[in-house]
């Protein structure tokens, strides 16, 4: 399955999170640390994490480079959500992202999307 397509891309969304972990830069920087590692990604540089938004959009952004892609996310404070982008065109296990996602953040409910493109039409 994998061998025929250019990308895989995990969308997670998961509510709910314990307040600490996801207002915390280091408590995101161990879990980008640890997603690397377990999805045998090799890193581009240091995360960046960035506090920015106001209002119901405030809190930290991450962004990760990998050698083959990035790896995204946004961690939104009034709601304790986390929404996040893992894309790669080297393949990954979607369910270790969610299981360290669990094991990170503790929330209450995630939802997946996975998708293989393609640039030639193919989308799943």
């Amino acid at each position: 399955m994998y061998m025929s397509y250019w990308g895989y891309h995990l969308i997670l969304n998961a509510g709910t999170c314990a307040k600490a972990p996801i207002r915390c830069a280091n408590a995101i920087g161990k879990f980008t640390d640890t997603l690397v590692k377990r999805i045998d990604m090799v890193p581009y540089g240091s995360p960046q994490i960035v506090m920015f938004g106001t209002g119901n959009k405030k809190g930290y952004t991450l962004v990760q480079l990998i050698e083959t892609s990035n790896i995204c996310a946004h961690f939104v404070e009034e709601t304790d959500d986390i929404y996040l982008d893992v894309f790669s065109c080297k393949p990954f296990d979607p369910t270790t992202v969610q299981r360290i996602v669990q094991e990170s953040f503790d929330p209450k409910f995630i939802d997946t999307k996975f998708i293989v493109r393609d640039a030639r039409g193919q989308m799943r």
